[in-house]
């Protein structure tokens, strides 16, 4: 089928993860990205993340560079200089889109505000990405990913059961704050362009975008005025039938069996159908006492076996129980070969 985006022009000035990645996307929907980097310096500071030995030996930028801009034509230019400068306002003339990432304020400052590009370009979607947005009492502060779902409320969630936080392997605000964000913002904006719009500005402040969509945990604080705590929400080890269970060889087990007939299946799996009535849809009360009980018996059953043994039982019984992979093991694993 003919891409959905073929013929879009993307400007690229973005850096690192969340801008880079969300032009990426558009370029796997058929768009063209044209990506703007500055004089040695000024680059990508991706080049240079985990870059090994060897690719420094072959001339070649880390890995993280080359995934995150395959395939994306590369100009290097100083904005600093005005013919530089000029030359980038030709470029935003025939796009669609231009994304960058700097920090609130920089743009103008180098005399290519919203005002300036699209007053060039009255068309062009321009998405800014920033840890707290381009206006407000913390547009200029720094951040990481691990600030902003910090100051989301997230990071608080991601917590063991005697409230021990644990810091994730996943950018959850890069990538979903921003990346996913700025994705679903541009083709928004397309799409009223398209219609006979003018062009928009998508501000996209990884912070408020996690805090938006922290959507379940909210319902506890509309409903109770308190966030959830740790291990006895029904997402977060409240519950028996939702969580990750250790197994004899180390290796663990996602429990999914949120809804009764789940769980009932489960139990007859597991040899223990007394406790297929225990379930909090049959009035088992969340994070309970007698909840907490049934959750560590599931554990030390659990434990009684491998993941490998547990997983030959319960594969072909329709449970919500899968195995905890490990990166590697998903690389390789059916559900993954050939897909994209």
């Amino acid at each position: 089928m003919r891409p959905p985006l073929l013929g879009v022009q993307v400007v690229d000035m973005s850096r690192l993860l969340p801008g880079p990645l969300a032009a990426l996307e558009l370029q796997r929907l058929g768009a063209s990205v044209l990506k703007i980097e500055g004089p040695p310096g000024q680059q990508d500071g991706a080049r240079e993340l985990w870059r090994t030995d060897a690719e420094r030996a072959a001339g070649e930028p880390a890995l993280m560079f080359r995934r995150l801009n395959e395939g994306k034509a590369l100009r290097t230019l100083d904005l600093r200089d005005d013919a530089d400068r000029a030359a980038l306002l030709d470029e935003v003339t025939g796009a669609d889109v231009l994304i960058e990432g700097f920090r609130p304020g920089a743009m103008d400052r180098l005399g290519l505000g919203w005002p300036v590009l699209s007053a060039r370009n009255p068309r062009l979607v321009m998405c800014s990405i920033s840890g707290y947005g381009q206006t407000g009492p913390w547009a200029e502060r720094a951040g990481h990913d691990i600030n902003y779902i910090a100051m989301a409320g997230v990071l608080d969630q991601l917590a063991t059961p005697d409230g021990e936080l644990v810091a994730p392997n996943f950018q959850i605000g890069d990538l979903m704050g921003g990346t996913q964000a700025a994705v679903a913002g541009i083709l928004a904006a397309l799409l009223a362009v398209q219609r006979g719009g003018s062009g928009r500005h998508v501000d996209i402040s990884m912070t408020h975008e996690v805090r938006r969509h922290h959507v379940l945990a909210d319902l506890v604080v509309a409903q109770t005025g308190r966030a959830p705590q740790p291990g006895s929400d029904l997402l977060s080890g409240g519950a028996p039938c939702y969580g990750v269970y250790r197994t004899a060889d180390g290796r663990h087990l996602a429990v999914g069996a949120l809804e009764l007939p789940f769980w009932q299946r489960l139990c007859v799996a597991i040899e223990r159908p007394d406790w297929s009535d225990r379930h909090w849809s049959l009035g088992l009360q969340i994070g309970s006492p007698e909840s907490l009980a049934l959750r560590d018996a599931l554990a030390d059953l659990v434990f009684t076996r491998t993941l490998s043994a547990w997983w030959a039982l319960l594969a072909p019984v329709d449970c919500c129980v899968t195995p905890v992979l490990r990166l590697d093991e998903s690389h390789a694993h059916e559900l993954f070969v050939n897909k994209r």
